[in-house]
């Protein structure tokens, strides 16, 4: 599946102002909106949504958006870590969820804030969130990337649920600015998921 077109930082603003999120804009920089934006498709294995952050800085909105995942890798969708069923988050704003801290060992946005998930249980390789239970809590759904050394091509075990992005030069990138923010407004951060359909404009 192809990846979708990545919106503007003004379309992403007038969604999540129009589901009445919040949206940080302290003018003094580096107050970050994290912010994923997931392909609408439901069997869908490579990094085909986005991931990203903006800010609003000197008089403009800055935005840095990279390819990544939202969704479980196709052996998570059949092999479920959870008895209950593969974790997909599901869309929505998440205050105050996301630290900078570790995923297995090096640094990454670490999940310690309560966010929604499907449980998808049918193990096969569709993603499904119609009709499946809701599962609200902590479950380990970070923000990191997918191999160290070079852009990877396929989710597969990369993720279980977790929000990865595919190249890790991109995701080091990504990781110096949330430690400006951190280090500027704290070290907790909320995280919005979107949808490509979110975008699609009606006469």
């Amino acid at each position: 599946m192809a990846r979708i077109q990545c919106p503007s930082v003004e379309e992403i603003v007038a969604v999540m102002q129009g589901k009445a999120y919040k949206v940080f804009e302290n003018p003094s920089g580096h107050d970050i909106n994290l912010v994923g934006i997931r392909n609408s498709t439901s069997r869908a294995n490579g990094f085909d949504d986005w991931l990203g952050l903006f800010y609003w800085y000197d008089g403009i909105w800055n935005m840095f958006a990279f390819p990544g995942t939202t969704d479980p890798g196709t052996y998570y969708r059949e092999n479920p870590l959870n008895v209950r069923g593969t974790a997909i988050m599901k869309p929505g704003q998440y205050r105050r969820a996301y630290r900078v801290g570790r995923h297995k060992g090096y640094k990454a946005m670490q999940q310690v804030g309560p966010i929604t998930v499907y449980r998808d249980d049918n193990k096969d390789a569709e993603l499904n969130t119609t009709g499946t239970k809701e599962d609200e809590g902590l479950h380990a759904v970070n923000i990191h990337r997918a191999s160290r050394v070079r852009a990877s091509t396929q989710v597969d075990k990369w993720s279980a649920g977790c929000q990865v992005m595919q190249d890790p030069d991109h995701f080091d990138f990504f990781m110096t600015l949330c430690g400006r923010g951190a280090e500027k407004f704290g070290n907790l951060f909320t995280y919005t998921l979107l949808e490509s359909e979110d975008f699609i404009k009606t006469e």
